[in-house]
Order: C-alpha cells, then structure tokens, then sequence
C-alpha cells in the first residue's frame, strides 16, 4: 500500500512541475493520492470535519508532502496541519511543531495546543522559542505555515521579524527544499499595517519579503480563492469569518 502511494505522489509532483513552469499549479488533480492520509484512523473526527473547507488533499499535494520528509509546521494554531503532516510523513518523517514563545504567553490554548501534538504523535517534536528566533532543526524538506505569516507583522513585534523568521526558514532547509505559505488576502497595496488592523496581508508583500531572503517562486494557487471577499473586513468578523479570500504560494530554495 505504500508503494502504490508513494508511486502517486511521484506523478502528483510531475504533473506540479510542468504547471510550475508558469508560474502556477493546480494541485487538485493529483489531491487523490492522499486519500489514504485523509482517511488515517489517528486524525480527529474534528479534523476530517475541517477537510473539504481547508482544502486538506490539494494543500499537501500542493506542498509535495510524501512519506519519510521532515516538515516544519510553523505557528501551528490548534495544530490542524501538523496532524495531517504526521498521517503524511508517516513513522519514517517527522514533523516540527513551532509555536512562539510570546504566542503562548498571549494565549494559554496555544501552548495547549503544542503539548497536545507532541504527546500524541511520535514523530512529531515541539519547539518553543521567540518570534524572531525559530529554532528549527537543519536539513527540513518544507516548512509550511498557514494563515499566519501576516502576525509576522503584528505591532508588538519588531519590524525586522519577518526578515529574521525568512532567513531562519531558508537557512534550515535543505537545498531544493520547499516554503509553503497560505493567507488571507489583503486588497493590493493595502501595506503591512492591514496584518494588525485586518490579520490579511498582500500577497505581493509575501513575495517581496521572501524573495528577498533567497527563495524563488516556484508555484501559486488559487484554490482557496473566494472572490465574493472584498478582503476589507477583518478575517474575525462574523460576516467574513471562515470564508476570506486566500492565497497559496510555493517558493524553492535554490540547489
């Protein structure tokens, strides 16, 4: 069973390079080599619930999660990706569950949520550290981040901390090696003061920052487009909530 799935994702990754050549990739064409992952009797009924609305299948083929990798779950929130990156990599990978230090001194649920991971899934290790100062182990596969590379930006921190988390993600990878990032969508040229007012961020400000720190653009998705968001609103209103316009992209660390 391994095998066949291991032989799917190959061609999952072969079909995202060629739309990789423009610049973009569709990713759902390919989302059903991770049903078995989807599937894994270790997930929460919880999570299974959040599949179809987080895009579970298309997001990791999207990433070119495959067995054996080691990932990096950065700001991991309650902990939805870095369980469904656990099923993934499976007893021969490992996943890094990073949640900041100042998140978890804002918020007890956060750290909860860190303890919960990590005693619940051997393969998983968290870390706890400053938001300018990931601790993340050397030679990762991927480091992925959901909906929260805009708090990067947040007044409390300093305006260097995206540049210092970058350079911390580039500097663990190993070469070749992949940058997820998922977000709402901020209107263009709404600036970075929109990630405290708005938790959104323009995805042109995302490309800037990480470009600067070495990356190329290897791949973007439009999978968790909601057009009908005027992306004005903050992301927690109830109006909004749940259904905010999204961005994908995948950057590479050069060979």
């Amino acid at each position: 069973m391994r095998l066949a799935f291991n032989r799917s994702l190959v061609a999952a990754a072969s079909a995202a390079v060629l739309f990789s050549m423009s610049g973009f990739a569709e990713p759902a064409q390919d989302a059903s080599a991770y049903a078995q992952v989807l599937a894994s009797p270790d997930r929460l009924v919880a999570d299974r619930a959040r599949d179809e609305g987080r895009k579970a299948a298309e997001t990791l083929a999207f990433a070119q999660v495959e067995p054996g990798q080691k990932i990096a779950d950065m700001i991991i929130g309650g902990g939805y990706f870095t369980r469904l990156f656990a099923a993934a990599v499976g007893d021969a990978g490992s996943v890094v569950a990073w949640q900041p230090a100042e998140f978890i001194a804002f918020q007890a649920s956060y750290g909860e949520s860190l303890t919960t991971v990590d005693e619940a899934h051997e393969n998983v290790t968290a870390i706890r550290s400053p938001i300018g100062a990931p601790d993340f182990p050397q030679g990762l596969d991927l480091v992925f981040t959901a909906q929260n590379y805009h708090d990067l930006h947040l007044a409390p921190f300093p305006d260097d901390t995206a540049a210092k988390v970058n350079a911390a993600v580039f500097a663990a990878l190993k070469p070749g090696g992949l940058y997820v990032i998922v977000d709402h969508s901020a209107q263009p040229g709404a600036g970075l003061g929109v990630a405290d007012s708005l938790h959104r961020i323009d995805i042109a400000d995302v490309r800037r920052e990480v470009e600067a720190a070495g990356f190329v653009l290897d791949a973007q998705s439009d999978i968790l487009a909601r057009p009908a968001d005027p992306r004005t609103a903050n992301v927690f209103d109830a109006g909004i909530r749940g259904q905010t316009d999204q961005f994908m992209l995948r950057f590479r660390k050069p060979a």
